[in-house]
């Protein structure tokens, strides 16, 4: 009987946490189907006295999202790409090749991870705009070149294999680099997922860089465009949350097709990989 009371108590705390995470989806929803007056009124009203979908048709109109969905999937790809690879290479250099200083330029890469990313906007600015690439989609990606947190992902996982599997296929005749294309990289499957997934989404909510080095609206992310709708005195909350709808199914279909890939990629960052 005990038992049962505390599963209910789970359950009842697992159901009105999903309610919270869930509440924003739909209030946004809702707002974008009011009209602005009803937005603002105070006491708020929860469901839109009249539909406006007119809403929707007005914020596509209001912004490039053909551009805006563009700009966004390549930066995500890019990033993606870059950290698999990468990330992967580094990872199992950091982790079965005895080098020079070694320890000391993976202490560099964790260094990296523990300081604010604010820190190096200025010099990641700065290279960009030496390369001529500033309001180019190749500036989006530029930060995502190198990970820290995947090289280190990548480390922790490729220490978990046997040396001893590294050493027969060097005896077989391999050398470093078709051990790492032949056996490990195909064996870290699992962990590139996961990188990539986290790598997608950090890169789909990225504000602050796609602000900075692109000033052209068809050549801004989703985010970086729908931040440019608030207004400094008042601002149109149906059209802003209009927009945020458009800019979410995306993400929200690839989740749907790759539900099973986010759960495990989930559950594997927490996992000893």
């Amino acid at each position: 009987m005990n038992r049962d009371k505390g599963k209910g108590i789970i359950y009842c705390i697992v159901i009105l946490g999903s309610i919270t995470m869930i509440f924003p989806f739909i209030w946004m929803t809702l707002t974008a189907l009011k009209g602005y007056g009803e937005s603002i009124l105070i006491p708020p009203t929860f469901f839109p006295r009249e539909l406006r979908t007119e809403n929707i048709a007005k914020a596509w109109h209001a912004l490039p999202f053909i551009d805006l969905y563009y700009n966004t999937l390549m930066l995500m790809l890019g990033r993606v790409v870059c950290a698999i690879i990468f990330s992967a290479m580094a990872g199992y250099s950091f982790a079965k090749i005895k080098f020079p200083f070694r320890d000391a330029i993976f202490s560099i890469v964790l260094v990296q991870m523990m300081l604010p990313p604010q820190i190096f906007i200025i010099p990641q600015y700065l290279m960009v705009s030496k390369l001529g690439w500033l309001n180019t989609v190749a500036a989006l990606i530029f930060p995502g070149f190198v990970s820290a947190f995947g090289t280190f992902l990548m480390r922790q996982f490729y220490k978990g294999i046997p040396t001893e599997l590294e050493e027969a296929a060097i005896i077989d005749g391999c050398n470093y680099w078709r051990v790492f294309w032949k056996i490990m990289f195909p064996l870290s499957k699992n962990s590139l997922i996961a990188l990539g997934i986290f790598t997608a989404l950090f890169a789909y909510k990225d504000l602050m860089w796609p602000l900075i080095v692109n000033m052209s609206m068809e050549k801004m992310t989703l985010s970086a465009a729908i931040a440019s709708f608030k207004g400094q005195f008042s601002t149109d909350y149906p059209m802003v949350m209009a927009c945020s709808l458009l800019a979410m199914w995306p993400m929200l279909l690839i989740y749907i097709v790759f539900q099973k890939q986010f759960i495990e990629g989930i559950t594997l960052t927490g996992s000893k990989a």
